[in-house]
């Protein structure tokens, strides 16, 4: 499988391109005849630029599989069936080594939007609707219609270095499904991207994700910097997943399933600023889900945050909805965190959990006893810290950061705090 890109805006002589036809007959012409003829002198650039992104697979019937998968689709609620593999350890995260910032910049889980309606905060040339899930908790946008384009309407102020995280599930394909996936862009732009087909400016980066490989691109005033790609740990097909992009001024990583999958340090424009997002679905005829959307600030001096100001929030710890077990992909986190207390061996800390205000108050302020409870465990029994310097408290819904009555609101108070005794 491989992604191409739906539309492409190029700041060149002949100004903003479209070139969605020509890339879709590029493909096409590649996967029946297995030819490398550009399109034509104009896009030479493009050409070298996204070449292996221009490639289609000839059609595969997988005569073994490991897992059997099935969907099925009622009006309001999807089945997404699979057969997943026994938890993963903490301990096989060894390779996340990002750490989630202390600010939650932007967060979309779709949960303040109606079930069969389109999110109110996006745009689309194709469509779409939220979804929920059977077996997979929250509301879900689905796209619902081929080449599909989402743009964030929000008009966003990002650092140079953030991190952006969110859940995806890619369902098994079709027959007719020939090449696809989905691709991730942010962007600059000053225009207003409403009266220009939704095109991705003019300075940005890519990132694509199929069931196959990774494939990032930065670009700057039309022209592709360089690629970067990998093929370690693909999404998997009809399975939740999560994945994490960390920006680092011109850096870019990718982490997926306990793994560093991409790291290009120079894959990103020279002093890029990016303010929009767009989510664009290329060549499926069954559509993706996308929710917990997340972008954070990266990488917090902890050790500053911790001994000199006494006081550590974490969004990088992570929990499923409802739960307490500490997820594998909070290891960063917490080794972060180790690191310090091993440098500083007399320090005693009291950890508390932070829920927000949704569901019952009693079981609100039970479940962030247990999630602390549990980050201490972790930190005892993943990372060797002496019990006896960590203590724990829950507070439930108490002392929110911000009000309740927003996704985003709701997304800072679900928290772990960190306080030097």
């Amino acid at each position: 499988m491989c992604i191409v890109i739906a539309t492409i805006n190029i700041n060149c002589s002949w100004a903003q391109i479209d070139v969605k036809g020509k890339v879709e007959d590029q493909a096409n012409s590649r996967a029946n005849q297995r030819t490398d003829e550009a399109i034509d002198k104009g896009l030479d650039k493009i050409e070298e630029g996204i070449g292996s992104l221009f490639k289609k697979k000839d059609k595969k019937k997988k005569e073994e599989k490991t897992e059997e998968t099935q969907t099925t689709e009622s009006s309001e609620t999807t089945k997404v069936v699979d057969n997943p593999k026994a938890p993963q350890k903490i301990e096989s995260f060894t390779k996340y080594d990002f750490v989630a910032g202390d600010r939650i910049l932007f967060f979309e889980d779709f949960s303040q939007d109606a079930i069969g309606d389109f999110p109110a905060s996006w745009t689309t040339d194709g469509s779409g609707e939220i979804k929920t899930l059977s077996n997979y908790p929250g509301n879900w946008l689905n796209f619902t219609s081929l080449d599909n384009v989402f743009c964030l309407m929000k008009d966003l102020t990002l650092p140079e270095n953030f991190i952006f995280e969110f859940d995806v599930i890619v369902p098994q394909r079709s027959e007719d499904d020939q090449h696809g996936g989905l691709y991730l862009t942010f962007f600059n732009t000053t225009e207003d991207f409403l009266q220009t087909g939704l095109l991705p400016g003019t300075t940005g980066f890519h990132v694509s994700i199929d069931d196959e490989r990774w494939n990032v691109h930065g670009y700057k005033e039309g022209n592709y910097i360089q690629e970067s790609n990998s093929e370690i740990a693909p999404v998997p097909l009809n399975k939740l997943t999560h994945v994490i992009v960390w920006v680092q001024k011109r850096r870019l990583r990718i982490y997926h399933q306990g793994q560093k999958v991409i790291d290009g340090p120079t894959a990103l424009p020279v002093d890029g600023k990016y303010n929009r997002l767009r989510i664009s679905e290329w060549g499926y005829n069954t559509h993706s889900y996308v929710s917990n959307i997340k972008i954070t600030t990266a990488a917090p001096d902890t050790r500053s945050k911790l001994l000199t100001e006494g006081k550590l929030i974490s969004y990088g710890i992570y929990f499923d909805s409802g739960k307490d077990v500490v997820k594998p992909e909070s290891y960063g986190a917490l080794g972060d965190i180790a690191k310090v207390l091993k440098e500083n061996p007399t320090v005693k800390i009291k950890i508390i959990g932070y829920t927000d205000s949704d569901g019952d108050d009693v079981k609100n302020l039970d479940l962030s006893k247990k999630r602390a409870a549990n980050v201490r465990n972790s930190l005892v029994k993943d990372f060797g810290i002496n019990a006896s310097s960590i203590e724990t408290d829950g507070k439930g819904e108490a002392s929110p950061l911000a009000p309740n009555n927003t996704t985003e609101g709701k997304a800072k108070n679900r928290r772990v705090e960190f306080i030097k005794l």
